[in-house]
């Protein structure tokens, strides 16, 4: 069964280009025009992601999303609007917003982004779970453990949980700002870059099985690619 979005966007033609390229890869797509039309479809149907555009007639994407999260507190939403200005970025995730975008952007990351934040609704509740078998290695986060092969590492606190992290994500995008909030509890250029740190030791840990890399996504997250 396919996910389904609810896409407003009061550019008609951008918004039906978004909606056939979202389609063609396996969403169910509603696409409203304005966001009174936006908040009637959200009230009468079922969707599992919103992506709003912030400058609408009759209702704009910020006041969407407070009505919308209203009904339900946890539905995902994504802002993709040309509005860059920091505060209207703060005030994005200040409504709750999953992830918000600037125009123009690139549709394949806006689909990892997507498919990323539908993992994270469902890994939310396998949070438990606490250990992994992939390929050639086996990671017990609990105890921190992690065996690639007949190697055995004892990992720091960070690296366990990031790598935790990349595993609930396997095969999957797992956005930096994700890791950042949920290990660093913020987001800035030194835990970024403190975080880099940390990929690199993982990715010297998991060098000697070939079934497993950690993959960069357009400089804006990471992929745990499992081969076999």
């Amino acid at each position: 069964m396919s996910n389904r979005i609810l896409l407003v966007e009061d550019d008609q033609s951008f918004g039906a280009v978004l909606k056939d390229y979202l389609s063609i890869n396996n969403f169910e797509v509603t696409l409203a025009t304005d966001g009174e039309q936006g908040l009637k479809e959200f009230t009468e149907n079922d969707f599992d992601i919103c992506i709003f555009d912030v400058m609408m007639p009759k209702k704009d994407g910020f006041s969407l999303a407070e009505d919308v999260k209203k009904i339900d507190k946890n539905a995902p939403i994504i802002f993709l609007t040309a509005r860059n200005m920091r505060e209207d970025i703060l005030k994005g995730y200040q409504l709750g917003a999953d992830d918000y975008i600037t125009k123009p952007f690139d549709t394949e990351l806006l689909l990892y982004k997507i498919k990323a934040i539908l993992q994270r609704s469902t890994t939310i509740e396998d949070d438990e779970q606490e250990q992994f078998k992939m390929s050639n290695i086996y990671f017990d986060s609990m105890l921190r453990q992690l065996k690639v092969h007949d190697e055995n590492y004892k990992l720091s606190p960070k690296e366990n949980e990031l790598l935790k992290l990349l595993c609930q994500h396997r095969n999957d995008f797992m956005p930096r700002d994700l890791a950042l909030r949920k290990i660093w509890k913020k987001e800035n250029y030194f835990t970024a870059r403190s975080m880099d740190v940390y990929i690199a030791k993982l990715r010297k840990y998991l060098k000697e099985d070939e079934g497993l890399e950690i993959i960069n996504v357009h400089g804006e997250g990471f992929r745990l690619l499992v081969k076999n």
